[in-house]
């Protein structure tokens, strides 16, 4: 089976980080620390912050369900776009709360409604940039504007998780997608959150990160788990960090697939969105759930969107050559069926 469901490198991890890995192993008989300390100060080093402005987390997942827990309550509120990351309004609904979905605008947050939708009974707003799954983007200025015009005790969550394929590709369509990091540093209250999960190829170890406010991450850290990230997955993040080659690498593979899966899917008439992750979204003639289990059938695993509210989408991983070329091999016998 090859699996472009799930957004993962198609390269895998840093040949470094699977080093790290083993030679971690040898300490699993010891607790892990608990503060990620290691991780926390290269990350505050590379992001120009101070430790207690990071929170090393298990996966973004982690992280957004001990935002929600914290900041929500019972009759919370948070706010988000329709068709954005599930886990959202899972997350708010465990914690007690509801989440108040905005229409998008040409598959992308309509910022201004949703800073118009935000009022005295709301705790959070989730942005994800770019978003999962249509891989859209917003600017740096919206944001600023975005941010200017949202009510203050709001906090703001920049959910980044595929920030450096959204940087990769800014750079080469000249836009500047976003200077998240400048609001923690002006101690605004915004969380931003990346992962390791995506472009380091650590989705397995489940470690990512959240920068902000230390009072607020302070909060969430007393009401997660002690010992969630493990040692290996520490070690891991540490040395992927180190190893640029590997990220240009998955970078540069994820450009050229992009380029070259968005025409020929294009050419099959599924028009696919223009990305800004390592994924596609598009648009089946019919059923997509229906359409993925005979993707399936052939051989290649991807992701049906009705659950998100879009019955007729699916969104595809960009993997390497030989996965896209499988993918388009299928795709051209379903149809012709």
């Amino acid at each position: 089976m090859i699996y472009l469901n799930s957004n993962q490198n198609p390269l895998g991890p840093s040949p470094n980080a699977m080093a790290a890995i083993k030679a971690a192993l040898s300490e699993c008989h010891h607790y892990p620390d608990s503060q990620a300390s290691e991780l926390k100060n290269k990350l505050a080093e590379r992001h120009s912050v101070l430790p207690e402005q990071v929170l090393i987390g298990a996966g973004s997942t982690e992280l957004i369900s001990t935002i929600a827990r914290s900041l929500l309550g019972r009759g919370g509120t948070a706010i988000t776009s329709e068709l954005s990351f599930v886990v959202y309004s899972t997350a708010a609904r465990a914690a007690g709360g509801q989440l108040v979905q905005v229409p998008m605008r040409q598959h992308g947050f309509d910022l201004e409604a949703l800073a118009a939708a935000a009022n005295g009974s709301t705790q959070i707003t989730f942005l994800a940039n770019p978003n999962n799954p249509t891989g859209t983007v917003f600017d740096a200025r919206r944001a600023d504007d975005f941010l200017a015009r949202v009510p203050e005790h709001v906090t703001v969550i920049f959910d980044e998780a595929y920030y450096e394929y959204a940087e990769a590709f800014a750079r080469e369509r000249k836009l500047a997608y976003s200077h998240s990091l400048d609001y923690v540093r002006q101690r605004r209250n915004v969380i931003v959150l990346r992962t390791f999960s995506k472009v380091y190829g650590l989705a397995g170890l489940r470690i990512a990160y959240a920068l902000g406010p230390p009072a607020l991450l302070a909060r969430f850290a007393r009401v997660r788990s002690v010992y969630s990230i493990s040692g290996p997955a520490q070690a891991a993040a540490v040395a992927a960090l180190d190893d640029q080659v590997h990220v240009r690498e998955t970078l540069a593979n994820n450009r050229a697939g992009a380029k070259w899966l968005g025409e020929e899917l294009s050419g099959l008439g599924f028009n696919p969105l223009p990305t800004w992750a390592n994924f596609l979204y598009m648009e089946t003639a019919g059923n997509g759930e229906m359409f993925a289990e005979r993707l399936k059938g052939e051989g290649v695993a991807v992701r049906p969107l009705a659950d998100w509210g879009a019955p007729k989408a699916i969104r595809v991983t960009i993997g390497t050559p030989e996965q896209n070329r499988a993918l388009l091999a299928a795709l051209r016998k379903i149809l012709r069926q």
